[in-house]
C-alpha cells in the first residue's frame, strides 16, 4: 500500500500524541513539585538565611561535602531522597523555589520546583506557640509553602488550564513534613504523651494540603511517612536511659518508634479516605519507616560498617552526638568515610543511606508503578 505524504504526516502526529498520552498514563512525569522540610530542602533555607543575615550550622561545611558542587543547601553530606527520585525518573535535580541572591542564578522551573524548607513544620506557628513550641529556624510551614506555590504559578504557567495541565503532569511530593513538629518539643524535654496530641492536627494539615493540590489538578502524589525516630542518634542521646526499652535487634528506642508508627498509621488511614474520594488520582504512601528500618536491621548488609546508630558528624558520646554542639560548628568532628555511616548528623542521614532508602522505596509495588528511565527506557524530559 502506498501512503501519501499527508497520510504519513497524520500517522506521525497520531503516534506522537499516543506516545505523550502513554507517557502520562503510565506514570511518567514532566516535572516534580515538592513540599517539606530538611529531608527535601535543596536550598530554600539557604536563601532565607541570606536575606535575614542568619547563620545556620546546617548551611556550613561539611554539609554538602560530597554533593556535585559541594553545595551547602542540603542537610546531608550529599544527595537526598528527592534527588534520587528525580534521577530515577530521568529528570533534572529539583531546584529550590527561592533564588540564591548571591549567585544571581536564573532558574527554570520547567521540570520541577521545590518549596521545602529545612526546619519547617506542618502546623503554623499560631498553632504550635500556644502549646509552648517555638520554631527557631523558620516560619515556612506547609501552609506557607502551599501559598508560595500558588503565588508562583503565574510565572511557571501562562493560564489556568495550562497550570492544571502542568500540575497534572507533575509528580507531587508532599513531605516528609511533620517531623519537626515533634523534634522541637521532644528534644526540649517534653513527654511523648504530651506530643502525641499533635498527631491528629498534623495529619489533618497534610491531608488538607493533599486535597487542595488535587483540586488544583494534581493526578499523582507521593506522601511520605515518618522515619523510625527511635533510631535517630540525637533521640537516642536525648531520650535514652536505663528506664527506656530498646529493640534488641536494632538498639533503637521502642517507645519513639511506636510513636512514629502511630503517625504513619493515621496518615495511611486518612490517605485511603482521600483516595476513595478521588479514584482517578494516584496517591502513593511512601513508607520511609520500613525502607529505613531495613538498614537499621541489617546495616552491614548495605556496607554500613560503622553501624547504623552513630553519627558521622558530631561530637563525643555513645552515638557521636553532643546536643550542645551542632554539625557545622568548628568544634565538631567529621568521620573519614560517610558512606560507612547511616546517620550524618544525628537527625539527618548520609547520602549512602538515602540512596538505599530510595532503592527500597522503588522496590515496592506502588513505586514500581512510577515510570523510570532505568526500567522503561523512556526519558521524561518532554518539553511542555
Amino acid at each position: 500500500m502506498v501512503i501519501s505524504l499527508p497520510m504519513a504526516a497524520c500517522f506521525l502526529v497520531g503516534l506522537i500524541l499516543l506516545y505523550k498520552s502513554c507517557l502520562h498514563a503510565n506514570g511518567c512525569y514532566t516535572s516534580i513539585i515538592s513540599f517539606g522540610d530538611s529531608l527535601a530542602d535543596t536550598g530554600n533555607l539557604k536563601h532565607l538565611a541570606s536575606i535575614s543575615n542568619r547563620v545556620f550550622p546546617v548551611l556550613l561545611p561539611p554539609y554538602g561535602q560530597d554533593f556535585f558542587d559541594q553545595s551547602t543547601g542540603r542537610c546531608s553530606n550529599g544527595r537526598l531522597i528527592i534527588d534520587f527520585i528525580a534521577e530515577r525518573l530521568g529528570l533534572p535535580l529539583v531546584p529550590p523555589s527561592l533564588p540564591d541572591n548571591r549567585n544571581n542564578n536564573t532558574v527554570t522551573f520547567k521540570h520541577g520546583v521545590n518549596y521545602a524548607v529545612a526546619g519547617a513544620t506542618a502546623l503554623d506557628p499560631s498553632v504550635l506557640e500556644p502549646r509552648g513550641i517555638v520554631n527557631p529556624m523558620t516560619n515556612a510551614s506547609l501552609g506557607v509553602q502551599l501559598a508560595w506555590f500558588k503565588q508562583s504559578l503565574p510565572s511557571i504557567c501562562v493560564s489556568h488550564s495550562n497550570c492544571r495541565d502542568f500540575i497534572g503532569r507533575s509528580l507531587i511530593l508532599v513531605g516528609e513534613i511533620g517531623g519537626n513538629d515533634y523534634n522541637y518539643p521532644i528534644l526540649e524535654g517534653k513527654q511523648i504523651e504530651e506530643v502525641e496530641s499533635l498527631v491528629p492536627p498534623i495529619i489533618d494539615t497534610i491531608i488538607s494540603a493533599v486535597t487542595d493540590l488535587i483540586e488544583m489538578g494534581a493526578k499523582s502524589l507521593v506522601v511520605p511517612g515518618n522515619f523510625p525516630i527511635g533510631c535517630s542518634a540525637s533521640y537516642l542521646t536525648a531520650c535514652g536511659s536505663e528506664k527506656e526499652e530498646y529493640d534488641p535487634k536494632t538498639g533503637c528506642l521502642i517507645r519513639l518508634n511506636q510513636f512514629a508508627e502511630y503517625h504513619n498509621t493515621l496518615l495511611k488511614i486518612k490517605l485511603t479516605q482521600v483516595q476513595d474520594l478521588h479514584p482517578d488520582v494516584n496517591i502513593i504512601y511512601a513508607d520511609y519507616y520500613n525502607a529505613a528500618m531495613e538498614i537499621y536491621l541489617f546495616p552491614y548488609k548495605y556496607g554500613f560498617t560503622n553501624g547504623a546508630l552513630k553519627a558521622c558528624c558530631g561530637g563525643e558520646g555513645r552515638y557521636n552526638v553532643d546536643l550542645s554542639v551542632e554539625c557545622g560548628e568548628a568544634s565538631t568532628t567529621v568521620c573519614d568515610d560517610p558512606d560507612t555511616y547511616v546517620s550524618w548528623d544525628g537527625i539527618h542521614l548520609t547520602e549512602a543511606a538515602y540512596r538505599i532508602i530510595s532503592k527500597n522505596l522503588f522496590s515496592t509495588p506502588q513505586f514500581n508503578s512510577l515510570c523510570s528511565t532505568s526500567t522503561s527506557g523512556v526519558g521524561l524530559s518532554v518539553s511542555m
